[in-house]
């Protein structure tokens, strides 16, 4: 083999060289833009302390009113970009107790919103100051005006949900699978979702009746112009936090 021969080869293994050098660069970048992209979009992570309900307890039925059009404002609500209930470990692990005894009585929990990011809330700040949006008020707020609604204290600039440990919640009967009547429809503005509101049904009346007992029991407080809205005692955080539920 002459001496151009070699030369040549020797060019050929150089510039093999340099490209197999660019490609495991390549690669590499590769590698690190799927991951960003996998981890943060495909594997979503929530906060140190945060657990999916599911986790803790798949039985408790999930139904967020926010990530539907079935709410008061008729349509999703910023924040919400899935069906998946998040609470505080702590929370979480209540309301495993309290599902346990709701069992025992031939009931299961359906949750109706947990955790709920601040931008959530921002919306319905923003949403409150339209008063042209009227969609849902002859399901809602019949009988209050919407200019009313954040002065009344319905709406408001920071809610307990956004720290975690807060569920609405309400019982289906596990031998029909139906809700059981409550009175009013989940986030009704108005007096008669007041929990210990009279001018309803004994049947009525006793349903709240069982919803709070055990819920109380379980470590829970309500609020009582909410017959739905349950706060964890002895909340682990006083932060109001913004990440997204997907």
């Amino acid at each position: 083999m002459n001496f151009f021969k070699i030369e040549i080869l020797t060019k050929i293994y150089n510039n093999f060289k340099d490209n197999l050098s660019l490609t495991k660069l390549y690669l590499r970048i590769l590698i690190i833009v799927f991951s960003f992209i996998f981890s943060s979009s495909f594997f979503p992570t929530i906060p140190e302390g945060f657990v999916y309900l599911k986790e803790i307890d798949d039985t408790i039925i999930v139904n967020l009113k926010y990530y539907s059009f079935s709410n008061f404002t008729g349509r999703t609500i910023d924040g919400y970009f899935s069906n998946k209930g998040i609470l505080t470990c702590q929370a979480a692990e209540a309301l495993k107790g309290a599902q346990k005894e709701f069992k025992k009585l031939g009931y299961s929990l359906v949750v109706f919103d947990a955790y709920r990011p601040q931008s959530s809330v921002d919306f319905f700040v923003e949403w409150s100051k339209d008063t042209n949006d009227t969609l849902n008020k002859i399901l809602y707020y019949p009988d209050i005006k919407k200019a009313d609604l954040f002065n009344l204290g319905y709406i408001a600039y920071k809610s307990g949900h956004s720290r975690g440990s807060t569920v609405d919640v309400s019982l289906i009967k596990i031998s029909t699978n139906e809700q059981i009547d409550m009175g009013t429809i989940y986030d009704f503005f108005g007096v008669e979702s007041s929990t210990y509101y009279s001018n309803i049904s004994d049947l009525q009346k006793n349903n709240r009746m069982i919803l709070y007992n055990v819920m109380t029991n379980n470590g829970f407080k309500n609020y009582s112009k909410e017959w739905w809205h349950f706060t964890l005692e002895n909340e682990p955080y006083e932060k109001y936090y913004n990440f997204p539920v997907q």
